[in-house]
C-alpha cells in the first residue's frame, strides 16, 4: 500500500513553485551550441572594440602630426621674422559615442569602413592666430607641404555663416607611419583669429544653454557682434601694418646682426 502524505494548500503551493523553478533552471542550462555562439559573439565584440580603439589611436597620431607641423612653422617665423603668427594650438578627438551619433544621423551602418569613408573630422586641430593675414598665410604654408593633401576647404572668413561665424576650415589628409604600415588619415583644421575664437566660444555657450529656438532678433544681435569683431580684427591688422611701415627697413648687415643676437635663444 502506498503511503499517503497529506499536506495543506499552502504547502502544496510551495512545492509546486519549487518544482517549476527547478524545471526552469534545467531548461535555462545552455547547450554546447549556445555556449559556442555566445563565445563567438563575445570574441567579435572584443575584436570590434579593439578595432575602434585602434581607429582612435591612428587619428590621434595624425592629429599630433598636424599640430607638430604648425609648431614648426611658428618656430621658424619666430626665428626668421621676429614674431609668432600663432597664438595657440588645441586638439580634439571625437569620442566613440560622438562618432556613433553622427553615423546614425547619416543613416549609415556603424562599421570601420563606413566611418573612415564618411567621417573626416575624428581628429581636429584648432589654430588661433593673432591677425587675419596670419590665418591665410599659415594655411598656405601648411598646404604647400608635399605630404599634405587638401580634401575640402571652407572659407567662412570671406563668406561668413548666416549667424556671423568666421573661421577657415580645412580637411587635410596626411600619411602616418606606424610600425608595420603607413596609412593616410584625414584631419579637420580650423584656423581663426583670437577675436573670431572669442565670438565662437561665447556663441557656443549661448547656443547650448538655449531651451527654445532663437528668435530673429537674437540671431541678428549675434551677427551684429560678429561684424563688430570683424571690424576690430581689420583695425588691429591696420595698426600692425602702420607700425611695420614706420619701422626703418634694416640693412642686410643689421638684419644679420639681429638674427645673430638670437643665436643662443632657446628653440621651442
Amino acid at each position: 500500500m502506498e503511503n499517503i502524505i497529506h499536506t495543506d494548500d499552502n504547502t502544496d503551493q510551495l512545492v509546486n513553485e519549487e518544482m517549476r523553478a527547478t524545471a526552469v533552471s534545467f531548461t535555462a542550462i545552455p547547450s554546447r551550441e549556445s555556449i559556442e555562439f555566445l563565445h563567438k559573439r563575445a570574441m567579435q565584440m572584443m575584436s570590434t572594440m579593439v578595432d575602434f580603439k585602434e581607429l582612435l589611436m591612428m587619428n590621434a597620431c595624425a592629429m599630433k602630426e598636424i599640430k607638430t607641423k604648425f609648431e614648426v612653422l611658428d618656430t621658424e617665423f619666430n626665428l626668421n621674422y621676429h614674431r609668432n603668427p600663432i597664438n595657440s594650438i588645441s586638439t580634439r578627438l571625437k569620442s566613440i559615442s560622438s562618432i556613433a551619433t553622427k553615423m546614425i544621423k547619416l543613416n549609415l551602418p556603424l562599421t570601420l569602413n563606413e566611418i573612415e569613408n564618411n567621417i573626416h573630422d575624428i581628429a581636429g586641430v584648432r589654430v588661433i592666430c593673432s591677425y587675419i593675414d596670419d590665418v591665410f598665410q599659415i594655411a598656405d604654408e601648411l598646404l604647400r607641404q608635399d605630404d599634405v593633401t587638401l580634401i575640402t576647404k571652407k572659407d567662412y572668413i570671406t563668406n561668413p555663416k548666416p549667424n556671423g561665424y568666421r573661421s577657415l576650415h580645412l580637411i587635410v589628409q596626411i600619411p602616418v607611419f606606424f610600425a608595420n604600415h603607413r596609412k593616410n588619415i584625414s584631419v579637420e583644421v580650423q584656423i581663426r583669429t583670437i577675436a573670431m575664437d572669442f565670438w565662437a566660444s561665447l556663441e557656443h555657450q549661448i547656443k547650448y544653454k538655449q531651451t527654445t529656438e532663437a528668435d530673429e532678433e537674437f540671431v541678428a544681435e549675434l551677427k551684429s557682434c560678429a561684424e563688430r569683431i570683424n571690424l576690430l580684427d581689420a583695425e588691429m591688422l591696420g595698426l600692425r601694418m602702420k607700425m611695420e611701415a614706420m619701422t626703418d627697413i634694416p640693412t642686410e648687415e643689421e638684419e644679420l646682426l639681429e638674427r645673430f643676437s638670437k643665436f643662443d635663444m632657446p628653440i621651442s
